[in-house]
């Protein structure tokens, strides 16, 4: 990266009008920095602004838990001698987790709009934005969704650790289901440029977060496992 990239780069990869500073989500880098500050601020900033933008994404498995319950997605039926998905999977906690994650979504929105930003700190002007909110909540679902059938296909009972799988399959998910609609949204926030380092920051959180989520649930008596 040299002395302008970062500066003349906003988080969402596009130019300021004067080309002295980056914009998006409030912070500025201004041309006139030190290369180190200059480089560091600006990388900091994306990462943030990717994370930011993914929230949706990672409420609604966790939401599905407190509204799960009711008719299994399978509807308790076997293929090849083993579950589909499981008890765990019902349509209730599908559809009030994906909706928890688009109403997180409109939050996030609603905080951007009050502080005057056109594209609502990444997401898009609407209507746009909240078909790409939909995605990465129906996404996620739908990863986690594809998660129990693959574990139910190598003989996992629900709750038995797999490691990775159970880290990433929301974020896969909601990752495919976004790129397939809105391509340009998850290049230009995730891989074009620099903005790879808000990818590797998801990835490299989502360890810790599942974690410390899990045992929450568990405490409050939401699991049967604290992993």
């Amino acid at each position: 990266m040299n002395r302008a990239d970062v500066s003349r780069t906003s988080m969402h990869g596009h130019r300021h009008p004067d080309d002295n500073c980056s914009y998006g989500t409030g912070i500025y880098v201004t041309a006139g920095c030190g290369i180190d500050t200059m480089d560091v601020l600006g990388v900091i900033a994306i990462m943030l602004n990717g994370l930011w933008l993914f929230l949706p994404a990672m409420l609604p498995n966790s939401a599905a838990v407190v509204f799960g319950g009711g008719t299994k997605i399978d509807f308790g039926r076997s293929w090849r001698g083993r579950r589909i998905f499981g008890d765990g999977k019902s349509w209730r906690g599908f559809f009030g987790g994906a909706l928890s994650g688009i109403v997180l979504g409109l939050i996030l929105i609603g905080i951007s709009a009050l502080f005057g930003s056109e594209d609502y700190w990444g997401y898009g002007e609407f209507p746009r934005c909240v078909g790409i909110l939909a995605c990465l909540s129906f996404g996620a679902v739908l990863g986690d969704l594809c998660g129990a059938f693959i574990k139910r296909r190598l003989g996992m009972e629900r709750g038995q650790k797999a490691p990775v799988l159970d880290q990433y399959d929301f974020v896969i998910g909601a990752f495919c289901i976004t790129a397939l609609f809105f391509p340009d949204w998850v290049y230009t926030n995730y891989i074009e440029g620099w903005h790879i380092a808000a990818l590797i920051l998801i990835i490299a959180m989502m360890f810790a977060i599942h974690r410390a989520v899990n045992i929450i649930g568990y405490r409050m008596g939401l699991k049967k496992e604290p992993w």
